[in-house]
């Protein structure tokens, strides 16, 4: 039988999907990290979110850290709970909003690993597109690469989203947050290949608008599109293995490397916080670094 910390946990994950707009996979987290609470609670005697107070919250986050969560997990863990305490204070479940006098542990983030734009112009100009699969492929990692558009945004793609006119791709993003990507013509012209000679072969009467299909008609499925980028990576050779993601960290530090400000950059990744888009200026930086100890007569160390 549910006690009335689940309960809440529950009413929680409803005022999410509801009101708050959560992606899936953020709602999945929060939820698993507010159930490890409630297991955790339950273990020290307190069922009633009435109960939460900064000791209890505190010393469930200590056991986190003790069973060597991630600095990861714990920040999101910490985020989850203080947007749990923060909804119960607001309904007038708690009095007092003890998710406020939590620290926030500082996140570590390792500096992506990226193409060079050497390999990123040997990948796409290499590639084998034959047959409706090859200008699929190709036409999904021009487009990764020529917008910087998450996995996600990619397969939610529908035909008329793209506006080959204009030169721009209209994308769903985070929270349901539509902006318009610039696309170049290397990219524009690999997808209007796809549409004319790949698309037919493949469409179906449950391919719908989909902008791209997997090999049964239907529309591509994220999986399938990092499978895909892995795999004509490896076909390629003497290229950086990476994931979609990895071309999405490639797109922005090469357009900040040819002189793009961090605000457009913003823009066309679709970031809330200009705080995400400036982890390229570090990428940028480094790769200044290695260039200068390469070429530099003084600088080695």
């Amino acid at each position: 039988m549910a006690n009335a910390m689940e309960d809440a946990v529950s009413e929680f994950g409803r005022h999410l999907r509801a009101e708050r707009d959560v992606s899936p996979h953020t709602l999945r987290a929060y939820l698993g990290d507010l159930s490890d609470l409630t297991g955790y609670a339950s273990g020290v005697g307190v069922v009633d979110p009435a109960e939460l107070d900064v000791t209890l919250l505190r010393a469930w986050l200590a056991r986190q850290h003790a069973l060597g969560r991630s600095r990861a997990t714990l920040a999101r863990r910490t985020a989850a709970v203080r947007a749990f305490t923060r909804h119960l204070h607001r309904r007038g479940l708690l009095q007092d909003d003890p998710g406020l006098l939590l620290g926030t542990p500082r996140k570590h983030r390792d500096l992506p690993g990226v193409l060079t734009q050497d390999e990123a112009a040997r990948l796409l100009d290499t590639m084998d597109s034959e047959g409706p699969l090859g200008l699929r492929d190709l036409a999904v990692l021009e487009t990764f690469y020529a917008t910087g558009v998450r996995v996600s945004e990619l397969c939610g793609l529908d035909i008329d989203d793209l506006d080959t006119g204009r030169g721009t791709v209209r994308v769903l993003g985070k929270g349901g947050r539509e902006r318009t990507v610039p696309v170049g013509e290397p990219a524009a012209r690999a997808v209007q290949d796809w549409l004319r000679a790949g698309r037919p072969a493949l469409v179906t009467d449950g391919s719908g608008p989909a902008l791209f299909l997997g090999a049964r008609g239907k529309r591509l499925h994220p999986t399938s599109a990092r499978r895909i980028v892995h795999t004509r990576i490896a076909e390629v050779g003497q290229v950086t293995d990476l994931s979609p993601h990895g071309l999405r960290h490639s797109a922005a530090t090469h357009l900040l490397e040819g002189g793009a400000d961090l605000r457009s950059v913003q823009e066309i990744l679709g970031h809330a916080s200009l705080q995400t888009t400036q982890l390229y200026t570090h990428v940028s930086a480094e790769r200044l670094k290695q260039v200068h100890r390469q070429a530099h007569p003084r600088g080695a160390r």
